[in-house]
């Protein structure tokens, strides 16, 4: 007896969504809603443990193989590019 009053409850509602629907219209509700915001939710935690590992990393740039090393003559090269033969930088604009 008990399913019959659910049957009934259940039966009165579908005219009233059949009447509210337009079928040129179609949104995603509240459940697109929810999903949308897991996705940003997860996306956010994904990034913050992206950045938190990221610090982590103790990068050091390999040397340029196409470089000459420090012991030989490159003085008129250094001197172009604005290094010293001693390997320190000058100051642009200044000598």
């Amino acid at each position: 007896m008990p399913d019959m009053y659910a049957t009934q409850a259940l039966t009165q509602f579908v005219p009233l969504a059949a009447k509210e629907l337009d079928e040129n219209k179609v949104t995603p509700g509240v459940l697109g809603f929810l999903v949308f915001a897991a996705l940003a939710v997860g996306v956010w935690l994904l990034m913050k443990s992206m950045n938190r590992h990221m610090g982590k990393v103790d990068f050091e740039e390999a040397p340029d193989p196409a470089a000459e090393p420090a012991g030989t003559d490159g003085k008129a090269e250094a001197a172009a590019s604005g290094t010293a033969a001693s390997g320190t930088a000058k100051a642009p604009g200044r000598s």
